[in-house]
């Protein structure tokens, strides 16, 4: 089931924004089949590797002209092809896009990488704070010093996500054109134009470069964190005036001279510190009481086994539990096509037999790929 059913993608075993990409194309009905190293059969099946949920794996020993080929054959029939190598690695293995859209011209070959695939630090290796740095989306996150945002806005926003949205626009294309392209996704790139509201405001001249004092960054009084007096912390996100309105009635706060002030920034820090003594009069429990639900824009802010329980998203079904392992269940919906929640992580190799026999190998050719280690 999904709306990606009867697509065919070719995982070339990578770590990260690759595998959340096809994670993501797995859980709308896309068939993965990913190509492990031959040296990792036998290895047990990840089962914490939600990443690796939905496909199947077939290992290949890619540094052999018999492995290439075997791989060249299952893109054959592929509509898409996934790598996050190095730029040009994949072109040094025999793998790259002139020589795989040459066997199958209706290929979306999509590349994974951090800097992109040309410039001067297209080589260099990263990780996603590096490459969030250099699009300057991280310096508009934290207070006094910069703060990573765990590793969602490079890795997974600005890569697999933005790679996802390009294979899907790509063979949206081929409909049209019955040619596939290669993809060129980086992070910097990704994460870049995930910032672009922020670049509008800074066009309006609505956004400082010092942190924590912008309206979106913890800067403003109504819309950021608060702690509790038990520890927790609150969301509270009132921007518009009616919800702002009701932030102060809520908080007991409608008639303080003070508070009312909502947009005047030289006023923010002292209004913050006002309603920061306010929350930490009350226990996150007893402030949801008062304002989980209502229109302040509010929200408590909870650990991931609250989030799990939260009535909310047990409505929404917006969590699954897979081999006793919770996770996120597959997103957005769809009132046709609805996708199933995919089985968990296979260890590499897993399939091997099935998959080549699928793509057309013999029996004897199996066979003989397997006995000279070519597959395992």
């Amino acid at each position: 089931m999904g709306p990606l059913k009867g697509i065919k993608v070719i995982e070339l075993q990578g770590i990260g924004p690759g595998p959340f990409c096809c994670m993501m194309l797995a859980d709308m009905g896309a068939e993965i089949i990913r190509v492990d190293r031959a040296s990792a059969a036998g290895a047990p099946a990840p089962a914490a590797d939600v990443l690796a949920r939905g496909r199947r794996s077939v290992a290949v020993d890619l540094k052999s002209p018999e492995g290439v080929e075997t791989v060249l054959r299952l893109v054959e029939t592929a509509d898409v092809l996934v790598e996050g190598f190095r730029p040009g690695v994949t072109e040094r293995l025999g793998l790259g896009p002139e020589i795989c859209q040459a066997r199958n011209p209706g290929l979306v070959y999509g590349r994974m990488t951090g800097w992109g695939q040309d410039g001067p630090m297209a080589k260099v290796a990263g990780h996603d704070i590096n490459y969030i740095s250099l699009s300057g989306a991280l310096h508009a996150i934290g207070g006094k010093d910069p703060v990573p945002p765990l590793n969602l806005v490079g890795d997974f926003g600005g890569g697999g996500m933005l790679l996802a949205f390009g294979i899907a626009s790509a063979l949206y294309e081929r409909t049209q054109s019955g040619q596939g392209q290669v993809i060129d996704a980086a992070m910097t790139d990704g994460s870049a134009l995930l910032m672009n509201s922020v670049f509008a405001l800074m066009g309006e001249g609505h956004w400082s470069s010092q942190r924590a004092s912008n309206l979106l960054d913890g800067g403003a009084h109504f819309y950021g964190v608060y702690e509790t007096s038990d520890g927790q912390h609150v969301s509270i996100g009132s921007i518009e005036k009616q919800f702002y309105a009701l932030l102060l009635e809520k908080t007991g706060r409608d008639q303080d001279p003070d508070l009312p002030r909502q947009m005047d920034r030289s006023q923010w820090p002292m209004m913050q510190d006002k309603l920061r003594a306010i929350f930490k009069t009350k226990t996150r429990d007893e402030w949801d009481a008062i304002m989980y639900g209502t229109d302040i824009c509010y929200a408590p802010v909870l650990a991931f086994e609250e989030a799990v329980a939260n009535e909310h998203n047990q409505v929404r079904k917006t969590f699954a539990e897979v081999n006793g392992l919770m996770q996120a269940a597959p997103a957005p919906r769809f009132s046709r096509t609805v996708p199933e929640m995919p089985g968990p992580a296979v260890a590499p190799g897993a399939h091997s037999q099935d998959v080549l026999s699928e793509a057309g190998f013999t029996s004897d050719e199996i066979a003989s790929l397997k006995a000279s280690g070519t597959v395992a």
